[in-house]
């Protein structure tokens, strides 16, 4: 796999937590999860990637919506976590310190084990 298929796939796979991780600060409206993981992170997302993960983390219960007239004069959906999201965020918290753990460990192992080959050791 390239390095860019594989960066893209674990962005994929994290970018449910950090919009979690957002929410869990209060309610935000789409493009606001779009700046302010770009900003905040470095990720950048569309909204052809937000909306679809949204309304899927909607109907699995794990944020909740409402729209609220805006200044800008239309409404914005304007998104939270749900008690049950709030849960299951606790528990994806748990599983990515334990993961990246691991990895970091097997990381230093790793560099450990290269440095004393070159070494000569």
């Amino acid at each position: 796999m390239a390095l860019d298929k594989w960066i893209a796939q674990l962005r994929k796979g994290l970018l449910e937590m950090g919009i979690m991780l957002l929410l869990r600060e209060g309610a935000r409206y789409g493009l606001e999860i779009i700046q302010t993981l770009e900003e905040r992170s470095g990720l950048v997302i569309t909204e052809g990637t937000i909306y679809p993960l949204l309304g899927r983390l909607k109907s699995e219960g794990l944020l909740e919506a409402e729209w609220v007239a805006s200044d800008a004069g239309h409404p914005r959906k304007y998104y939270r976590l749900s008690a049950q999201g709030r849960r299951q965020l606790l528990r994806m918290i748990q599983h990515w310190r334990g993961f990246s753990a691991a990895l970091d460990q097997l990381i230093a192992e790793s560099e450990e084990m290269s440095y004393a080959e070159r070494a000569g050791g």
